[in-house]
């Protein structure tokens, strides 16, 4: 398997997969390819990881545009739709929960076939393919194909956005037994994450919305097929809703985290405040005692002196100062 490209150099193998119109995943090379292109009949043409073989095949087999091109060799786009001669390219994202990243996913798309080409490892496509080949879905329309792959790809953020819910829990709760920065950095840790889905998910919400209203034509729509877009569109509101709902929650738990350790704090100057306190007239009982002047402290000689005005008098105005505290309710 391919693995995403670094510093613009593209993968060294590809790999791919053909789902053709009776729902059965075939061997992929160039030849078949060709093949099935001039037989006319539909194909999901899945490419992982494209090295430069594989953008050949796009370019020589498919003759995709040169724009088009260049966009699946350097990811990085937005979710969009560009129309062409007979086909359209759309960017859309899905969700790799074992590695916690975002998997863009550029789908070429026309009457005779589905080309989708991705650097990551796509979990979503391997559970659609199954479900293709046991339940004998639509793979003979264009469109209901491209929306099977983005319904699959939309609905990859769900689990994904569940373990951040019961993670913002997890954190919560140990936030009011025992904050620390750990807690605060893994909150911003999955800040930063939903923010990242925002902005793929909040314009491919939007592109699904003029797909299905017919703003946008693609080929192979038809009644049946909106009806399937619309649903679709239905699951990336839901998915934004939960977005935004959850940067609410992380919000709150960074509130959360941010006032218990105030209130912390708060607890802990206020019995130091109290220590302070207990000991300014002690400080001062013992300085005026101990200044140098013989007629002070003439008279106090023996120990019921020293005992009386050297501890007792601190004793005393210890248990007064903790009955003030205790009426004040301070203590």
């Amino acid at each position: 398997m391919g693995t995403r490209a670094q510093g613009g150099v593209t993968p060294s193998l590809s790999s791919l997969s053909l789902v053709d119109a009776d729902s059965a995943v075939v061997p992929a090379d160039r030849d078949a390819v060709a093949s099935r292109l001039r037989a006319g009949s539909f194909f999901w043409l899945d490419i992982h990881g494209p090295d430069a073989e594989g953008l050949a095949l796009l370019r020589d087999v498919f003759g995709f545009h040169p724009i088009a091109l260049e966009d699946s060799e350097h990811f990085g786009q937005r979710p969009k739709l560009d129309t062409y001669d007979d086909y359209v390219m759309l960017v859309v994202y899905g969700a790799n929960r074992d590695e916690d990243d975002l998997v863009e996913v550029h789908c070429f798309l026309s009457e005779h076939y589905l080309v989708t080409v991705h650097h990551d490892d796509c979990p979503a496509f391997s559970d659609l393919r199954t479900r293709m080949t046991s339940h004998h879905l639509h793979t003979d329309n264009a469109a209901f194909v491209l929306y099977a792959v983005v319904d699959a790809l939309a609905d990859s953020f769900f689990p994904l956005l569940s373990e951040f819910d019961d993670r913002i829990d997890a954190i919560e709760d140990r936030v009011f037994e025992a904050p620390d920065d750990a807690q605060l950095q893994e909150i911003f840790a999955i800040k930063r994450t939903l923010v990242s889905l925002r902005k793929v998910i909040a314009p491919e919400r939007d592109l699904f919305a003029r797909i299905a209203t017919g703003v946008v034509e693609i080929p192979g729509m038809s009644p049946d097929a909106e009806r399937s877009y619309r649903d679709g569109y239905d699951h990336l509101i839901r998915t934004s809703d939960l977005i935004d709902s959850y940067r609410d929650l992380t919000s709150g738990t960074m509130d959360v985290y941010l006032s218990t350790v105030s209130n912390r704090l708060n607890v802990v100057m206020k019995r130091l405040t109290i220590v302070a306190t207990i000991f300014m007239p002690l400080t001062w009982i013992t300085g005026f005692f101990g200044m140098n002047f013989g007629r002070l402290v003439l008279n106090i000689t023996g120990w019921t002196a020293f005992l009386t005005f050297g501890l007792a008098t601190q004793v005393l105005a210890v248990i007064v100062m903790l009955i003030l505290f205790k009426k004040q309710g301070w203590i």
